[in-house]
Order: C-alpha cells, then sequence, then structure tokens
C-alpha cells in the first residue's frame, strides 16, 4: 500500500474564529432594574419629601352653612433619605496578553462584557436581599395549601386575599408580580391556572400558562420570574450554583408606572450616574493605564440604593411550594 500522509501532517489546529464559549446569563434574566422605578440622582446621597398616607384618606367635608367658613383640614409632612452604595470591579489586561492574543478574542471587549455580568449579578443579589425576602413589607405569608400541591391549593385566591389587603392599606391595587422559579414552574401548570386558558389543552397541544397568561389570570399588569443564578463558592472549589432570588417566594406589590411628585411605590432604586461619568448609564465602565503593571485595567462600577419607599404596597408569600 502507498505510503499516506496523517491527518496531523497535513492539517495543524487552529482557533476558530467564529465561535467562542462562555457562560454569560442572559440580561432578561436579571430583573432588578424591572420591578421598580430606577430613579437616576446627581448626588450619591439626599432625601425626598414624604406625605402622611392617612392625611389623604380622611373625610372630613363638613356641610356649610350659609356664610359660614368652610371646615378646614391639613396634612402632615416629614422626609426620607436614600445613600447609594457603590460597587466596583475590575479586570487588568497584561501588556503580553494583549500582544498575544489570537482571534476571536479581543481583551478589551471581553472584560467589559464580563465585568457588566459580574455588575448584574451584584444588583440582582441585593436587590433580592432587601426586596424579596420577609418581614420588610406589610404582610408576609405562607399559603396554608402550598401552590404545588394541587389538590387543595387555591393560589388564584391567595392572590386575591392580597391585593385586597393592599388595597384596604393604600387605595393601590398592586400591578407587578415577582415569581421566583419554582413558584413560576408549579403555577403554570396549575389546574386552576389550566381551567382559565381559553381552548384548555389537546393531545397534540397541552395548555401552558405563560408570564402575560398567569397576569391576565391574577389581574396584574406583569409578572416577572427572575432566572438568574450565582456560583456562591471561592474560585478553585467545588460550585456552588443557586438562583439569586428565592425559588419558591413571591412578590405582590404596586409600582408606580409614572414615578415623581405625589406618587407612592413599594419601592424605587436611587441609581446615582456619577459612576459613568455623566453618560446617565446604569454601570460605569472605564479602562486606565496601569503603567506599574505594565497593564490596562478596566474597571466597573454601580452605585444603587434599593429603597423601601411603601412597604404596605407590598405582600410577600414566603415559601409558596413542599
Amino acid at each position: 500500500m502507498p505510503w499516506q500522509p496523517s491527518q496531523s501532517q497535513v492539517h495543524v489546529d487552529r482557533i476558530l474564529t467564529n465561535i467562542s464559549t462562555a457562560y454569560t446569563q442572559a440580561a432578561t434574566n436579571f430583573i432588578a432594574s424591572q420591578v421598580f422605578p430606577v430613579v437616576p440622582v446627581d448626588k450619591r446621597t439626599d432625601v425626598y419629601f414624604t406625605f402622611t398616607k392617612a392625611d389623604f384618606q380622611r373625610d372630613e367635608a363638613k356641610q356649610r352653612a350659609d356664610g359660614a367658613e368652610s371646615a378646614g383640614s391639613g396634612y402632615g409632612i416629614s422626609t426620607s433619605s436614600y445613600s447609594c452604595d457603590v460597587f466596583a470591579l475590575h479586570k487588568d489586561i497584561g501588556d503580553q496578553t494583549r500582544a498575544n492574543s489570537d482571534a476571536p478574542l479581543s481583551p478589551d471587549a471581553d472584560a467589559t462584557r464580563f465585568l457588566t455580568q459580574r455588575m448584574l449579578i451584584r444588583q440582582e443579589v441585593q436587590f433580592m436581599a432587601d426586596y424579596f425576602v420577609t418581614g420588610v413589607w406589610g404582610t408576609s405569608a405562607t399559603p396554608s395549601n402550598l401552590w404545588d400541591v394541587y389538590t387543595t391549593s387555591d393560589p388564584i385566591s391567595d392572590m386575591e386575599t392580597a391585593k385586597r389587603a393592599i388595597l384596604l392599606s393604600t387605595g393601590y391595587l398592586p400591578n407587578t408580580l415577582v415569581l421566583g422559579y419554582d413558584a413560576f414552574r408549579y403555577l403554570r401548570h396549575h389546574p386552576d391556572i389550566i381551567a382559565r386558558i381559553d381552548g384548555a389543552s389537546t393531545a397534540t397541544t397541552p395548555a401552558l400558562a405563560s408570564q402575560s397568561t398567569l397576569a391576565a389570570i391574577f389581574s396584574v399588569d406583569r409578572v416577572l420570574v427572575p432566572m438568574a443564578v450565582r456560583d456562591t463558592a471561592v474560585e478553585g472549589e467545588a460550585a456552588s450554583r443557586a438562583f439569586i432570588a428565592g425559588a419558591n417566594d413571591a412578590l405582590l406589590c404596586y409600582s408606580n408606572p409614572s414615578p415623581g411628585l405625589l406618587a407612592p411605590s413599594a419601592g424605587y432604586i436611587f441609581n446615582w450616574q456619577g459612576v459613568s461619568q455623566g453618560l446617565g448609564a446604569n454601570i460605569g465602565v472605564s479602562s486606565f493605564r496601569m503603567e506599574h503593571l505594565k497593564a490596562t485595567r478596566v474597571e466597573a462600577e454601580v452605585a444603587f440604593d434599593c429603597a423601601l419607599v411603601g412597604t404596605d404596597l407590598g405582600y410577600m408569600f414566603i415559601d409558596v411550594n413542599s
């Protein structure tokens, strides 16, 4: 048989320039900037006015006799403060690394995406620690019949109870529902939910409730499902991944769609724009020379305060599944 060259002799492996892999989570997995209005602020700390709720809910108008004065009333006013915490992270790109990087690697762009992802994780972690927990809202409760027990649970009635509680306390109907991923995945299969969907499941097309379907059934404007994942293990140790949001929890709340004067909301997120050098961006990214390291530093920064503005405008469901 004639001598034939081997594969290793006729081909030298090269880096592909049209594909690479990185576990960058989709921006839609993160809901920290979607639930409550984001308020850009020029100063890292400041105060805002708050009016006394009860003063706007009393009935003090009286019948007026001819020639007599009208009944008088008034309202109380005070202030609350915010303080934006600054978080930052950097990645250095050594000159030697830059000079020897093969396509499709782009050290500056890759570092920017890496740091932006880490800032999204930081914001999501802080959001959940401040808002998606028990003990901070007007009511925190566990359903008497857990939602994954389909034979006895009644999540629609549970939601109506929560909506009534918020309306009675504030005069506002909640418009936003945040469902932990497991709360969402069990609800979307719940028989009571499926029964409300037009054209229920068939042999070839099973019915499945989407986020918009759940919003319609619960009579809220939107349903948000946080799906971001975090690895809490130290670098080099075995991975320890979990959802950032409590997977079996849910928050029903009123989020003001038009923040402004005399505008209540369960929460406001104050974003200090100083971190983006006046660009107005939520995440500021800058690069500068570190001559003593013979490297370029890419740095990301965020500054925000997840403020609990109206605790009576939120109702927290804890451990809704078994």
